[in-house]
């Protein structure tokens, strides 16, 4: 049954202020899916994004979704209604976009998910706020103009709230969480390609360890 908007921003912002650091993660190899799943719940990081870049993308988030029920899966670079629908049948507990077309915003609307549209202007904004998302997805939060841009946007959409992603890394997170209309910040830094790739889970553990000092310092 389709959430209403308030009930969708509700529980949006419900997820992401437990969760306030998302690692976005490209997944190669589905069979790194669950041993990485657990070292980042270990660290203190329940929710994960896996981005549908790979091949490897949808078996990668349906093993976690079996296999290591602590973790909030999240299903990024979903493009079109089609992308919603498979995120949905694989267990995704929440969506993520780098865009909003009309399209992917009527059918998000018509879902019961947590969804997160991307945006980087004000005219992209008011087509979110028009389908009833008040909380988005800056992206690619530093190329398209940083601090500077989320404060500019603060005036004239004073109750949105965002998640940057993009350029955001353990030397600036703390900035962007500080920000009062910030609820969460993504980036791949918690979990680097070069250390999935080698299966240092020992390293992404302690990695979300300083992320997770990073959200009990908000």
């Amino acid at each position: 049954m389709p959430l209403s908007a308030s009930e969708r921003s509700a529980h949006t912002a419900s997820l992401l202020s437990g969760c306030p650091v998302v690692p976005v993660i490209t997944i190669e190899r589905s069979a790194d899916a669950v041993p990485l799943a657990r070292a980042l719940v270990a660290g203190g990081i329940r929710a994960i994004e896996i981005t549908l870049r790979t091949p490897a993308a949808r078996d990668a988030a349906a093993a976690i979704v079996k296999d290591v029920p602590e973790a909030i899966v999240g299903v990024g670079t979903v493009l079109n209604p089609g992308d919603l629908a498979t995120a949905r049948d694989l267990g995704a507990r929440f969506i993520v976009s780098p865009g909003a077309t009309p399209d992917l915003l009527a059918a998000a609307a018509a879902s019961d998910l947590p969804f997160l549209p991307g945006v980087q202007t004000a005219s992209e904004l008011m087509a979110c706020l028009a389908a009833g998302f008040d909380i988005v997805k800056l992206f690619p939060a530093v190329p398209a103009g940083g601090l500077a841009l989320l404060r500019a946007l603060a005036g004239p959409f004073p109750g949105v709230r965002f998640c940057p992603t993009g350029g955001i890394g353990e030397g600036n997170a703390a900035e962007w969480l500080a920000e009062p209309n910030v609820l969460a910040v993504g980036g791949s830094w918690v979990a680097p390609p070069g250390a999935i790739r080698k299966g240092d889970w020992a390293a992404i553990t302690a990695s979300a360890q300083h992320a997770q000092a990073l959200m009990l310092g908000r």
